[in-house]
Formats: C-alpha cells, structure tokens, sequence
C-alpha cells in the first residue's frame, strides 16, 4: 500500500511538470520505475496506460483554457499512434536485463536535453512564424512516438522542444498541444504492450497509482502553465532524471558502491547549481521586464 500511495504522489508530480512544461511525466515515471527493479517493457506499459487517463484530463483542460492548436493535434496524432505501437512492439521482444541499461541511456539524454533547453535555451523569446505543416510533424511524432514507447517517455521532449525551437507556435500551445495528442499516443503505446505482454504482464496497480496522482495534478498544471517558471522547473525534473539513471546505468556497468555514490554525488552538486542558476536568470528577466514595463508606461 505505502509503495503505491508513492506511486500516486510519483504521479502526481510528474503530471505537474508535464501538464507545466509539455514533457517529463513518462520520463520521470519510467526512470523512478526502473530504479525500482520494475522492467523496461512493464515499467513504460505502466505509465502508458496510466497516460491514457492523464492525457485526457489534461488535453480537455488546456483545451478548455484555449491552449490547443487542433489543426498540430490532429496531424500529429496519427504518426505518434503508429510510432508509439512499433516502439512498445520493439522493447517487448527484448529481453529486460539488455533492455535495462539501454533504455536508462535513453532517459538519460532526454533528461540532458531537458536541462539544456531550459537552462540554456530558456532565456531566448521565440518569434512565431506560423502552424507548422505535415512535412514537419509526420516525421516528428513518428520518431517521438517510437522513442516515447522504448523509453518510457519521450513525446514531449522530442515534441514539445522542437516544436518552441521551430517558433511555429506561441508557448502555451505547444504544451497544450503536446499533452493532448498525447492521449493517442498512449494509446498506441497500450495496445503495442498489451499485445506483447499480455494482460498478466502489465502491472495494473502501478498504472492505477500512477493515473489517481496524474488525474489530480492534470487540470493544476494546465491553469499553472502561465504561472510557473518553466526554466526552473524543466532544469529541476531534468537534473532528477539524470541523477536517478546515471545510477541506474553505473549498476548496470558493475560499479562499485562508492563509485556509484561519488558520480550521483557530483551530479547532485551540478543539478542544484543549474537550479540556482536558473532562479537567478528567472528573477534576472522579471526584473528587465518589469523595468521595460515601467519605462513604457511613462513614455
């Protein structure tokens, strides 16, 4: 039961930082999964299916809010489906201690690739250029899609920070618009897990635990995605997601105790200076904005 009620509050923070940043619900999820012992194929079955709930909740509220761009949503949906059930196909046929390691690789860069765009990326403003077409999302949410089922997450990293990069939509759009094509790409995932796993293989109580936190914390997020931080936040999940499969990875490489304690201890100091950096460039740029704000009202 107590594994479960963390479970729930795992999910509940994850939704929080998703539904915010349009990526890291599967990401953070899967890697405290896999930490766990849970394996690869049930660990991001788990959170797929868990994800089917969370990313209705959360599409209809951003949708409610007019954070959705339908035209993206509807293009985009389709190649993230088809992705998402070959991925899951994939990870099933292979056997749980190669796909382990493999698969905390791939969490790991994503979280890299969290903190690097919003610890480096964060500060720039994005200069919109209109909806993105077919050509740029088929091949985006066919890899998205593919990467979200293998690693447990993946969709909002690979969506959410190519489509802010490519300045095609404002922001609160992309997110909004990430997390609710996400629902079809859980879906695809499902039914990729169920068919290879079978009913028995999937672990309905974790999934459960993980969609109860999600379902709570979904229409939160979706109000807070104007409100918080995102440059602080993105670094605060992406440094937890590095830290937790860097230890995953040096087990897996047959480090030692102490060895695996001084790399998360190095990486611990990193991930809380890129935190602290973070808070400074966001107070950095309220106040330049505050102070613009007031020069234009005395003009």
């Amino acid at each position: 039961m107590r594994q479960l009620i963390v479970l729930g509050f795992v999910g509940f923070l994850a939704q929080l930082i998703d539904g915010s940043l349009g990526m890291a619900y599967g990401v953070t999820s899967s890697t405290l999964l896999l930490a766990a012992g849970v394996a690869p194929a049930a660990a991001s079955a788990a959170v797929h299916f868990s994800e089917i709930g969370t990313s209705l909740v959360s599409g209809f509220s951003h949708h409610k809010l007019g954070n959705v761009d339908w035209k993206t949503v509807l293009i985009l949906a389709g190649p993230g489906f088809i992705g998402a059930f070959v991925g899951a196909t994939f990870l099933v046929s292979l056997p749980a201690d190669t796909a382990k390691p493999w698969v905390a690789g791939i969490l790991l860069a994503l979280g890299i690739y969290v903190v690097y765009r919003f610890l480096v990326l964060g500060g720039r403003r994005p200069t919109f250029k209109g909806r993105p077409g077919a050509k740029f999302l088929v091949p985006m949410g066919l890899v998205g899609g593919s990467l979200d089922a293998i690693g447990g997450g993946g969709w909002g990293p690979v969506g959410t920070t190519t489509l802010l990069s490519s300045g095609r939509l404002e922001p609160r759009k992309v997110v909004g618009s990430i997390d609710t094509s996400e629902f079809v790409v859980a879906v695809g995932g499902s039914l990729g897990f169920l068919i290879g796993l079978g009913s028995q293989g999937i672990l309905w109580g974790y999934a459960l635990a993980l969609l109860v936190g999600g379902v709570v914390a979904a229409p939160i997020a979706a109000y807070l995605v104007k409100k918080l931080a995102a440059r602080v936040l993105g670094v605060a999940a992406g440094g937890l997601i590095i830290l937790t499969n860097s230890k995953t990875i040096s087990e897996s490489l047959g480090a030692t105790g102490g060895t695996v304690g001084a790399i998360a201890g190095v990486i611990a100091v990193l991930w809380i200076s890129g935190i602290v950096w973070a808070v400074r460039q966001e107070r950095r740029s309220r106040a330049l904005e505050s102070a613009e704000g007031g020069e234009l009202a005395t003009v």
